[in-house]
């Protein structure tokens, strides 16, 4: 099942400190809803293991994400895949660009993505509920971190 997702969020923060973010594995970790680990594994990709529930169904979704397009501190295309067991897999791209605007970043973000198994089975309505909520709680938590001080110091974070 395919879907899509755009929007845009003013963060906080300086379009410099923002890209440092966006590219820092302790922020994301610590940004990314249900996030269990996010390790760097080259300049242009992650690791990542995230928890999700949609509706009845909970899975441990294990990934790779590679980043490309990149054009610092402008933005960048993400795609990534992710297998959840039985529950189902999930891949699909984002593109992210950054401008400055009053009293911070204007972030904007264009999100293709596919679902498959027991997950796609549940329909596209509570899917993109829960895909919207998830990209909430993520801006709010990276808007969180643009207000820290020290950026680093989420390592115990809100995850």
């Amino acid at each position: 099942m395919a879907m899509t997702m755009t929007g845009e969020v003013t963060l906080p923060a300086d379009r410099p400190r923002v890209w440092a973010m966006l590219n820092d594995p302790v922020v994301l970790k610590a940004s990314i809803p249900g996030c269990q680990s996010l390790e760097k594994t080259s300049d242009t990709s992650f690791a990542a293991v995230v928890k999700v529930k949609i509706g009845p169904v909970g899975a441990s979704f294990k990934g790779k994400v590679q980043l490309s397009d990149i054009d610092p501190p402008n933005g960048y295309t993400i795609g990534g895949e992710g297998e959840g067991g039985i529950a189902g897999f999930a891949n699909g791209g984002a593109k992210v660009q950054l401008a400055d605007a009053p009293g911070g970043t204007l972030l904007k973000y264009d999100v293709q993505a596919n679902v498959g198994g027991k997950i796609a089975q549940l329909g596209s309505r509570l899917i993109d509920g829960v895909a919207k909520k998830l990209a909430d709680q993520f801006f709010a938590n990276l808007a969180n971190a643009a207000n820290a001080p020290d950026a680093s110091s989420l390592e115990a974070g809100s995850a």
